[in-house]
């Protein structure tokens, strides 16, 4: 997760430079600090990432916006975000999405929106309506209802925290769904104790003493 969105960062900073360097060919009025103008504004990025020659990372997003007259500062996907990660085979490791995203860059903070939807190397499946990610406390969490399936539990809560690459997390106000075999061998030991806890008091009673 750290990962993936590291990258992301790291490659819309690279293409915000570059938007910049481009911009100063062109004259236009210079944009107030009172001007709620955005700085930037990209229509259809679906962009490819390559690291030593192997693709690993795909980003796609209908329209990006970068803002630096709101406070705090942000990038904006209004129309959605979504970023994949491959193996060598091209086959999807993992991936986040998210029906609106920010990125507020000062505070260096990830707010996903919607149908967030996040897939992990491990097979961790997670979705919920909202998501942060804070880069600095390297800290997912959510405050909305929350939906976390791993490959031997399923877990529903209204908060959600964990660390970045969701191997430690907890999830409190829950429902839990845990394996049915695990389930299925607790039943059985509880009913074998049971059944023999009913033969030992139904069995033969010790004589009681009589006065003569």
């Amino acid at each position: 997760m750290r990962h993936l969105l590291g990258v992301v960062t790291g490659v819309f900073a690279f293409l915000t430079f570059f938007a910049c360097e481009e911009g100063v060919e062109h004259t236009a009025p210079a944009i107030n600090e009172k001007d709620s103008a955005s700085v930037m504004i990209s229509y259809g990025v679906n962009t490819l990432i390559s690291d030593s020659g192997i693709t690993k990372y795909r980003i796609v997003s209908e329209q990006w916006e970068v803002n630096q007259a709101r406070q705090p500062s942000r990038w904006i996907f209004e129309k959605g975000i979504f970023f994949e990660q491959f193996d060598l085979a091209m086959h999807i490791q993992s991936y986040i999405q998210a029906d609106t995203a920010y990125y507020y860059d000062v505070m260096r903070l990830w707010e996903l929106r919607g149908r967030v939807r996040i897939l992990t190397k491990a097979g961790v499946k997670f979705s919920s309506e909202q998501l942060f990610w804070d880069e600095r406390s390297h800290e997912l969490y959510s405050n909305k209802f929350s939906h976390l399936i791993t490959p031997d539990k399923e877990l529903q809560g209204n908060r959600f925290r964990s660390d970045e690459r969701m191997t430690k997390y907890s999830v409190t106000y829950t429902k839990g769904y845990f394996d049915k075999a695990e389930i299925d061998k607790s039943s059985k030991d509880k009913h074998s104790k049971t059944s023999s806890d009913t033969a030992r008091h139904y069995g033969r009673q010790p004589a009681q003493p009589r006065r003569k």
